[in-house]
């Protein structure tokens, strides 16, 4: 089998870039990469509203004829983006996927949305950045206050790294990241999983991680000891855990 390509999904308010520090390593080790920035950013659409299945369109959209078999990684938000990719995939052309990654991501249920799986743990929302976010003016989307941002998504990173990922982010339409994940077992359960934890998370806390891994059983675990954003904070040692489950799967 060919070596497999990534396909890297970003969370809410962030875009592709928040992989530049990691795309590198996998190039350099022979991989093909796409990281799509997905509709729901309120510089990425003109539209009102974007629902998890216009995310999930635009993401195979980003894949060329060529290539694959894919490995599909989600980090936060991207993990319930990336599940319903794996889905799709298997039911068009199963032998295109063979691995989906979530990176401190939201590996869910069917029907399940976030804040119930931090309910199950504990943790009761609203959770994470949520208190956190400002409403935008047009009524439709939310902003991260940049202070909010470095405290709960980029602690572990280089201030100056932190400061300016901050300053990046975007709007975000509400019904983009208010999203639930629909899937079978004959679809997306039948794609061998990756979860890598961020154990000082402090927007997918470590306890909410593990209960969706209780939740969701069968995943390999990894872990980084780093913040929300392990691809700005140790690029390195996730580019690490990536490529070593393509190699597993090759």
């Amino acid at each position: 089998m060919s070596l497999p390509a990534f396909l890297l999904l970003h969370g809410a308010w962030a875009g592709s870039w928040v992989w530049d520090r990691v795309v590198p390593h996998l190039r350099a080790a022979g991989h093909l990469v796409v990281a799509p920035d997905l509709p729901g950013g309120v510089s990425t659409t003109a539209k009102e509203t974007v629902s998890v299945e216009d995310m999930v369109d635009q993401s195979l959209a980003a894949l060329p004829d060529a290539g694959g078999p894919w490995i599909v990684v989600g980090h936060s938000g991207g993990g319930v983006v990336g599940t319903m990719v794996a889905e799709r995939m298997v039911a068009t052309r199963p032998d295109s996927i063979v691995g989906l990654v979530y990176l401190a991501g939201m590996m869910l249920p069917s029907g399940m949305g976030f804040q119930q799986a931090c309910t199950i743990a504990g943790s009761i929302p609203p959770q994470g950045i949520e208190p956190y976010l400002k409403p935008a003016p047009d009524g439709l989307s939310t902003l991260v206050p940049p202070e909010a941002a470095v405290a709960i998504f980029f602690h572990c990173a280089a201030p100056d790294d932190a400061i300016a990922a901050a300053r990046r982010l975007n709007p975000q339409l509400d019904s983009s990241w208010m999203i639930v994940p629909l899937w079978t077992a004959a679809g997306a359960g039948t794609v061998p999983r990756l979860y890598i934890e961020a154990l000082q998370d402090r927007s997918v806390p470590i306890a909410v991680q593990r209960t969706m891994q209780r939740l969701v059983p069968g995943a390999r675990i990894a872990c980084i000891d780093t913040d929300h954003a392990p691809q700005l904070s140790t690029p390195g040692d996730v580019a690490a855990h990536l490529l070593g489950f393509a190699k597993e799967l090759s």
